[in-house]
């Protein structure tokens, strides 16, 4: 990882908690954990299965500032970004490059996440 890296779009990282119904069940809530800057790269798209229906998805890669291992602002899989109306479902987190400035997340978009 060389050069001039722009982090020039603004993403919101949100993490699903668990909040009970009163009825013995429970519904999932995304709460901010906060903003982070990014800069987001097309890999593909196609359809993929997803919960037994057959949906259109983007697959991206989001490259951030790199955070420590346990702060809340290092996004994990199960996590997602969300950028407007758009929501971006975090599958894998690595560190990038060799320098270790940046994390490389691996996200999908679309499919109601």
């Amino acid at each position: 990882m060389s050069g001039d890296i722009q982090l020039n779009r603004q993403l919101v990282l949100e993490s699903a908690e668990r909040v009970s119904d009163g009825s013995g069940g429970f519904f999932v809530e995304w709460l901010a954990l906060g903003t982070l800057f990014a800069r987001i790269t097309a890999r593909h798209g196609g359809e993929s299965r997803i919960g037994g229906r057959d949906v259109w998805v983007n697959r991206l890669d989001v490259l951030v500032r790199m955070a420590p291992q346990g702060a809340l602002s290092r996004p994990r899989p199960s996590q997602r970004f969300r950028e407007g109306e758009r929501i971006y479902g975090i599958e894998s987190v690595t560190e990038a490059g060799l320098d270790g400035r940046f994390l490389l997340c691996r996200v999908i978009e679309g499919g109601g996440q």
